[in-house]
């Protein structure tokens, strides 16, 4: 399969590109989407390419963006709708919640949603306490909704893919502090990654590290760091976080009998919540140690930049739980 370098802006317009060549029915819908760059260069040329009935422009209404893409998947189209940032999700929740997701299951299968709501969660660089929330667990608690928030660029691309393709609501989350990491593509129009499944970004023995999106990056460097400490880290990437992967899951933490769970969503009743009780409720007995969970301070997000590196967790916090972790069971 050919491959190329990019970034995984480009990626997700590599994916939007060809979405819109292969399957006339596919449109995109959002704020700003028609500007020559597109909002953060994600549709950046695809207005000129389609036009503007493809590729089409909204009103500052996140009500209007997700109700029309609604009405358009029951008439047999496939809408990409772009909600500019996570934190602005909320105001469009009756359509996501009570219709999207609700459609299928209240028709008893006879209509499908097929959307995907595109948005962008991004933190950093004096971003307001309104434009840096991490709300995956909000829309984890929704049945008939697929969650997805990918940690590479081609994990961006066969995700986004896959999405569009798929018959149900998705809600694909994308990080803006890695809009800009590089990584191999593949450029194949029908390389897609199932929702669903994690992957094993690296193998290890000692401890496992379940995390997602920007937390693969953060993961990926500790457990580089772990290895001069003599302890072996696996990172499971879990790309999906609704369906959650719960196997892959098991089965690497019955391996390494350690868990760390690391996410930029909050750390109070957030994603890591669930997974670690599934892990408990599983492996209960034979762990080595206790779960442990990382996340974002319970705090409106701090608009000053020298404040907001104490937020999120670190590779150095995530060192240290692995330390402690190992620590433990040589220590029992």
């Amino acid at each position: 399969m050919q491959e190329r370098q990019m970034t995984m802006v480009q990626a997700l317009n590599l994916a939007l590109d060809q979405a819109l060549a292969t399957d006339e029915k596919v449109f995109l819908l959002g704020e700003d989407i028609g500007l020559p760059e597109g909002v953060m260069g994600v549709t950046k040329g695809l207005a000129a390419k389609y036009g503007e009935h493809r590729v089409r422009d909204t009103p500052i209404s996140e009500v209007a963006i997700a109700g029309a893409a609604i009405g358009a998947s029951l008439n047999g189209f496939r809408p990409v709708a772009e909600i500019m940032l996570m934190d602005f999700l909320p105001i469009a929740m009756d359509q996501i919640l009570n219709h999207a997701a609700k459609l299928r299951y209240l028709t008893a299968g006879r209509l499908s949603v097929p959307i995907v709501i595109r948005c962008s969660s991004i933190a950093g660089g004096g971003t307001p306490a309104t434009h840096s929330q991490a709300l995956e667990s909000w829309f984890m608690g929704i049945p008939g909704l697929k969650v997805t928030i990918p940690g590479s660029p081609a994990d961006a691309k066969g995700l986004l893919t896959a999405a569009i393709r798929d018959n149900d609501p998705v809600l694909f989350v994308e990080t803006g502090a890695l809009y800009g990491t590089r990584g191999l593509v593949p450029e194949d129009p029908d390389f897609v990654i199932p929702l669903g499944k994690a992957n094993v970004a690296r193998r290890g023995e000692d401890v496992t590290i379940v995390t997602y999106g920007r937390g693969v990056r953060e993961s990926l460097a500790a457990a580089e760091q772990l290895t001069e400490q003599g302890i072996s880290a696996e990172v499971l990437d879990l790309r999906t976080l609704l369906p959650l992967d719960v196997p892959a899951i098991i089965e690497s933490v019955s391996k390494t009998r350690r868990a760390i769970i690391v996410h930029f969503a909050l750390k109070f009743n957030g994603p890591g919540a669930e997974i670690a009780a599934t892990i408990e409720e599983s492996l209960f007995g034979q762990l080595a140690a206790p779960v442990t969970r990382l996340g974002a301070r319970f705090l409106p997000f701090p608009s000053a930049a020298a404040l907001q590196p104490v937020v999120f967790p670190t590779v150095s916090d995530i060192i240290n739980s692995a330390v402690r972790a190992t620590s433990v069971s040589a220590g029992a």
